[in-house]
């Protein structure tokens, strides 16, 4: 499989180049130039098949000839280690548990991917990668951990000062060993900035072998497609196989990535009828989908934070999707910005009704249900445990939120060092850490 700029689609990559690269020499992101249509047997099969199974099955062909199977077998086996459970709210709404990882968010399944994808081609080409990654929330805390003791493998991440949790920002800087958290004094648009001016200096790029762990690396995205299928395929244990219900996911979306993934998997041809994209107060795309006109905004602090960005990078993909039409995007995607009360009062009903405990993402998703009409299965996201924001849950409902017995609880000394968002001292830093 190759991959191409979204900006210039003569340039062109193949899938390993695209990986190290993170990001095209263009302005552009990568993305697969086929997208394949899984056969329908397939489909019928997939109530039957396991996690690992399905997840070999949907990613192989973006990896083509370049990995072996026996090798992308174990990699797969080792991303989808933990349980994605689908657990029933109420009537026939639905909560996709993405938190069951060892970080305890969505972003493991991507994070462990390209960790085991990098570690791979590194210890096949005996090269020294540093991977860079910027983060609102729990990207950091899933690529700090999918990537710890890599050999040859060094991970840069960046934070904004003081707007991510306790629980989030520990998880990043309690690691040391070949793992780096860093505090901007910004937003987290000012990190993926640095990040991004970072990727397309040239000089710095070819000397230290940087690469991305964000969503605007493919590698990172692309196995968020798995969760999808699986979805669909509990669905099929607990209706019947052959069923044709309509299905409606709601994603909580910050650099909308994950939706992304989801509009991949519908493309091969998952039976999903409809995505809502649920934002928090940064409402640049269903700003976008509303007014036919793409305007980015500075990013604006929720209790939501992982969804805390003011200009989504993967609007590119999805333009790419859709030929920059919104009018085409919202055929398949509705859109909707929901506010911290909103946040709040969706935590207190869900739980007064179904005590069921949604985290503040979560919220967002199960709120943007109201966007699609009562009919089929309804299914929201659940990307974070609520302990991960534990102070918020725990304001509005009247029990205590329990620690996972998975998780360690011994969060040790925080490693961390401060920078303001100035390009020239983050570049200073890296060249004389390396």
């Amino acid at each position: 499989m190759n991959y191409q700029s979204t900006a210039n689609p003569l340039h062109i990559s193949n899938f390993e180049e695209a990986v190290f690269k993170g990001l095209p020499d263009s302005s552009g992101l990568y993305m697969p130039m086929q997208i394949p249509h899984l056969p329908s047997s397939f489909f019928s099969q997939l109530h039957e098949l396991s996690l690992p199974e399905i997840g070999f099955q949907v990613l192989r062909p973006f990896v083509g000839s370049e990995i072996n199977e026996t090798t992308f077998r174990n990699i797969v086996d080792e991303t989808l280690s933990f349980p994605i459970p689908l657990k029933q709210i109420h009537d026939q709404v639905y909560s996709l548990e993405l938190f069951h990882g060892p970080t305890l968010a969505f972003k493991d399944v991507g994070a462990r991917f390209l960790a085991r994808i990098l570690g791979h081609f590194a210890t096949l080409n005996n090269r020294s990668i540093t991977v860079l990654v910027a983060t609102s929330g729990d990207t950091g805390s899933a690529v700090a951990h999918g990537f710890y003791g890599v050999q040859n493998v060094d991970v840069v991440v960046l934070y904004p000062k003081g707007k991510v949790s306790d629980f989030q920002r520990k998880q990043m800087t309690t690691l040391g060993k070949n793992i780096q958290a860093i505090e901007i004094d910004g937003t987290f648009d000012d990190c993926q900035d640095l990040v991004k001016k970072a990727f397309l200096d040239r000089n710095l790029q070819d000397k230290y072998n940087l690469t991305s762990a964000n969503s605007i690396n493919v590698v990172r995205f692309l196995p968020q497609m798995v969760y999808y299928f699986w979805a669909i395929a509990q669905l099929k244990s607990t209706y019947s196989p052959s069923s044709e219900i309509p299905v409606n996911v709601s994603v909580p979306s910050g650099n909308y990535g994950n939706l992304t993934a989801g509009l991949l998997a519908k493309r091969m041809g998952l039976g999903i009828d409809h995505f809502i994209a649920a934002a928090n107060a940064n409402n640049s795309f269903p700003n976008y989908l509303t007014t036919g006109s793409y305007s980015p905004k500075p990013s604006i602090a929720t209790l939501s934070n992982a969804m805390d960005v003011g200009a989504p990078s993967n609007i590119r993909r999805i333009n790419a999707l859709y030929d920059s039409e919104p009018k085409k995007i919202a055929n398949d995607v509705s859109s909707g910005s929901f506010s911290d009360q909103d946040c709040l009062q969706t935590i207190d009903y869900v739980y007064k009704k179904y005590k069921y405990i949604l985290d503040p993402h979560g919220a967002i998703g199960y709120k943007a249900l109201s966007l699609v009409p009562e009919q089929g299965v309804s299914i929201c996201l659940e990307t974070a445990h609520p302990i991960k924001f534990k102070e918020v849950v725990e304001a509005v409902i009247p029990d205590q939120v329990t620690m996972p017995t998975h998780v360690e609880r011994n969060l040790n000394e925080e490693y961390i060092l401060s920078l303001n968002k100035d390009y020239s001292i983050f570049k200073d830093y890296l060249i004389s850490s390396r």
